[in-house]
């Protein structure tokens, strides 16, 4: 009868693979809870501006001002149907990773992100056509304040999609079973495009 040989690196892997799943089973990943937690962060400072812009709104006699030019809607509707549109694009590219259609994935991903782009284009555009500037008016500060502070807010997810698009150039980078990143995207997207339909409300049909 042979012998068994035992092997001691195989028995001390064995040993760091059970001592990193206990690991793992005692420090639960919140990442997903620390993400939620900094959008209600952000959702209580854009709170903050749309109630100083209703109040603003409420005090004076006329809103906006006598003289403040109105605001065109074709290109800020087309501009939120747009942001709308892309969060079910994104939404696509979660599921398809689930899938494990990491091929499908990358290609909602970048689609996303050329719907963020323009929305981006047409947000400039709208500014480099307006017929009142920053300091015009009362109105005219918060509609800056507000728009720019959203558009700031969408860079920065067109940003972390084109991240995250990068780094699943690596094969297996993301799976059925590790998609934290897109899934954590995804849900900063949709904060976004939520923020824009209330601004959209308050700014241009109110």
């Amino acid at each position: 009868m042979q012998s068994q040989i035992i092997d001691p690196a195989k028995i001390e892997q064995n040993h760091h693979h059970a001592a990193t799943v206990d690991h793992h089973e005692a420090h639960p990943d919140h990442r997903l809870f620390g993400l939620v937690v900094f959008l209600i962060a952000e959702g209580m400072i854009f709170l903050g501006m749309f109630g100083a812009y209703l109040a603003f709104r409420s005090t004076l006699p006329v809103w906006p001002p006598a003289g403040t030019p109105e605001l065109e809607l074709l290109l800020p509707g087309v501009n939120t149907v747009n942001l709308i549109a892309s969060s079910f694009v994104m939404h696509n590219a979660d599921t398809a990773i689930k899938k494990n259609d990491e091929k499908g994935m990358r290609s909602w991903l970048a689609i996303t992100a050329a719907m963020g782009a323009v929305f981006l284009v047409g947000q400039v555009y709208e500014y480099t056509h307006l017929e009142f500037g920053l300091t015009t008016n009362l109105f005219a500060s918060t509609f800056y304040v507000l728009t720019g502070f959203h558009g700031l807010h969408v860079t920065i997810g067109v940003l972390a999609i084109l991240a995250v698009l990068w780094r699943s150039g690596t094969p297996g980078h993301y799976s059925n079973q590790k998609h934290f990143g897109i899934q954590a995207t995804e849900l900063y997207w949709h904060f976004v495009d939520v923020i824009w339909i209330i601004l959209f409300g308050l700014l241009y049909l109110l």
